[in-house]
């Protein structure tokens, strides 16, 4: 039903929904954590960083001398990896997280992918990081922030689940909020005039041609219900030094919890 008058608003108030559908795209939506979500994050040192407009919560769990980053995903946090975090730990990782401007316990605001991909590059140089995990958008803001500084060198890098095209994500936001794809259009129009960039180019798929990653693993859920297990295919397929594991079971939230998925992880970075 809501989608409907949204539809039918599209028609009648093709500015007025622009504008919804740009504060659905720029104001992420974040659930709250578990208990035992809550209590890892106890474990961790923090600090804020300022970065933008936005106080950054930072989050490390001391551990061996090998230093890994955990990339969380469009409206996620840190919270997220709760079940990675000790087998990293005991692994010899130092680990590292951090949440995203306006995600988690960060600062709130408006913001955009452009933003977290500059944090994510921020932060790989900050902790001199050569090891990465991402989850679902992550993904993008990781490929992005490698493509955009060509003299990061990463050893390892696992992507549990990720998309390719940001015209896609787009595509998605437009059908789930029910718009015409005359206010799509205009979407796009203003995107594109805020950002000063051509949405079109903005592919996973381009990205890993020209990043510096020496061995990759993307991990996906063939029924995940958020981001097709296509995306990640074609991600794989314009790659060569990455690896593909296709599971099921899992979704696109479970595979941060899964045994399996964690061993997997574990293996992989040994």
């Amino acid at each position: 039903m809501k989608k409907l008058l949204v539809r039918i608003a599209s028609t009648l108030f093709p500015a007025a929904i622009t504008s919804y559908a740009y504060q659905q795209l720029t104001n992420p939506q974040v659930r709250k954590l578990r208990e035992s979500e809550l209590g890892i994050l106890d474990k961790a040192d923090k600090e804020k960083l300022r970065f933008k407009n936005f106080d950054i919560q930072l989050y490390t769990w001391p551990g061996g001398t090998k230093k890994i980053l955990l990339i969380h995903g469009w409206e996620g946090q840190a919270g997220n990896f709760t079940d990675l975090i000790t087998p990293l730990l005991n692994a010899g990782y130092t680990v590292y997280s951090f949440d995203a401007p306006s995600h988690g316990f960060s600062s709130k605001g408006e913001t955009s992918l452009f933003e977290f991909t500059e944090l994510v590059g921020l932060l790989i140089r900050k902790y001199e990081l050569n090891t990465l995990i991402s989850h679902s958008f992550g993904g993008v803001a990781t490929t992005y922030a490698l493509f955009e500084n060509q003299d990061l060198q990463i050893e390892k890098y696992v992507l549990l689940t990720t998309p390719d095209k940001f015209s896609e994500r787009i595509d998605d936001v437009a059908d789930m909020v029910g718009i015409t794809e005359k206010v799509k259009s205009r979407l796009i129009s203003r995107l594109e005039k805020e950002t000063g960039m051509d949405l079109k180019i903005l592919n996973v798929s381009k990205f890993v041609q020209s990043i510096h990653v020496k061995s990759a693993l993307i991990i996906h859920d063939t029924n995940d219900k958020v981001i097709p297990i296509a995306r990640s295919k074609n991600v794989h397929k314009n790659w060569p030094e990455a690896r593909f594991k296709e599971i099921e079971g899992t979704g696109h939230f479970r595979i941060l919890r899964t045994k399996s998925v964690i061993d997997a992880i574990v293996d992989f970075l040994n």
